[in-house]
């Protein structure tokens, strides 16, 4: 095919495709490939490996002839799971009919923008935080109105009148993550009240990003709105497999919904993945059930590696942070001096060998913020940091 032929069809697509951001983390990876010195700091995901009570999980499932189309909203056994513990954690009831199983957590937010998104609708997003929410609104031809947080010496904080501020007719949902990627910021059980009392008089959607809530470091959960909605507000509460059981590449996750979706989210489900796969399931059953010990071995795991980055960090006089995170994997700062941060990592990584991510992924106004993940082996992440002292310095 001519290259002229390519870029006819490219532009034959509809415009949110064509738009959407084609520059990401995975650009400044692609320039180590072929590096054996590199340690990889800029994804969203630890090097533990699944643990083998899931892994064994999966197999007998395959084994047992797991294969066959299932449930769109996910196996009963499942639903049940996720129900038990849902409620176990939080004290309030939470039915089967109120969860749903999904591709990954991606699937659950997705979900979510397509059943309540159209044409020139928005969502209210507060940021920094983890950019697929904008493509996912983008796709579906609506658009994302920014409410960045502010970074103080007690940490991120949000500025809760601006956010209604930025809230008008065309507004759809609210989104937000908690404990945000990339800032591990926590919402405050009353600004989580506040938030869904301005929704509920908006008749406005709560999208939830709940995916870090067992990696909380002072606590077993993060607050959740699980805790304080009723089951027909309109909230969606999205989560993950991925970080708490060490399950990045297994790609299922489930999202919490009004009972009364249940059977349109089967629907939307059916016209597009026809649902998540069934071995798979059964092994998320067994990390739902039999996964407390290893969730709180990878909370601590996270702690102590927050603590080797920050006991470093704090003596640099060039970063600023506002204080360590209390939630998810990763440190946030900026470097006195180095206004882009995407030039600045290709530097620290032509340097140093260390992989970090820069801010600009991550919303408007952090341009010269650097993310690190620290969930990773504690040797390495007293390598990276002894790699990056000097020229974090």
């Amino acid at each position: 095919m001519t290259k002229q032929k390519q870029q006819t069809a490219f532009h034959a697509l509809r415009a949110p495709i064509i738009d959407l951001p084609t520059q990401n983390i995975a650009d400044l990876a692609k320039s180590a490939f072929g590096r054996d010195d590199v340690i990889p700091l800029w994804f969203g995901e630890g090097d533990m490996d699944t643990p083998d009570f899931i892994k064994d999980a999966a197999c007998r499932a395959l084994a047992e002839g797991h294969t066959f189309y299932t449930f769109q909203n996910g196996i009963p056994e499942l639903r049940d799971a996720l129900a038990d513990y849902l409620g176990a954690l939080h004290q309030r009831p939470i039915e089967r009919q109120r969860i749903s199983v999904t591709t990954g957590g991606m699937g659950a937010m997705l979900l979510a923008i397509e059943l309540t998104v159209g044409e020139g609708d928005n969502v209210v997003v507060v940021d920094p935080v983890w950019p697929n929410i904008n493509g996912a609104v983008r796709i579906m031809g609506g658009h994302t109105r920014s409410v960045p947080m502010s970074l103080g010496n007690d940490g991120w904080q949000l500025d809760l009148e601006r956010l209604k501020e930025r809230c008008d007719e065309r507004t759809r949902a609210i989104f937000f993550a908690s404990p945000g990627n990339p800032t591990g910021w926590i919402m405050p059980r009353e600004q989580q009240h506040a938030l869904l009392d301005f929704a509920r008089q908006r008749g406005l959607w709560l999208i939830s990003d709940e995916v870090y809530s067992r990696l909380a470091f002072d606590r077993p959960a993060a607050p959740s709105f699980l805790e304080i909605i009723e089951p027909e507000d309109r909230v969606f509460v999205v989560n993950s497999f991925s970080k708490s059981w060490s399950m990045t590449g297994w790609r299922m996750g489930w999202l919490v919904h009004p009972p009364s979706l249940e059977n349109s989210i089967a629907q939307v489900v059916q016209y597009t993945t026809s649902g998540t796969t069934t071995f798979l399931q059964h092994a998320g059953v067994a990390a739902i059930s039999k996964g407390e010990d290893y969730i709180r071995q990878m909370t601590e795991h996270c702690r102590i590696g927050r603590d080797i980055v920050f006991d470093v960090l704090e003596k640099l006089p060039r970063v600023r942070y506002g204080a360590r995170p209390q939630g998810a994997m990763y440190a946030f700062f900026t470097v006195e001096g180095e206004p882009d941060a995407r030039k600045f990592c290709a530097e620290i990584l032509h340097k140093t060998g260390v992989g970090l991510a820069p801010g600009f992924n991550f919303g408007p106004g952090v341009d010269d913020f650097i993310r690190l993940c620290f969930c990773r082996s504690h040797e390495q992440l007293r390598e990276a940091m002894g790699r990056l002292e000097e020229i974090l310095r």
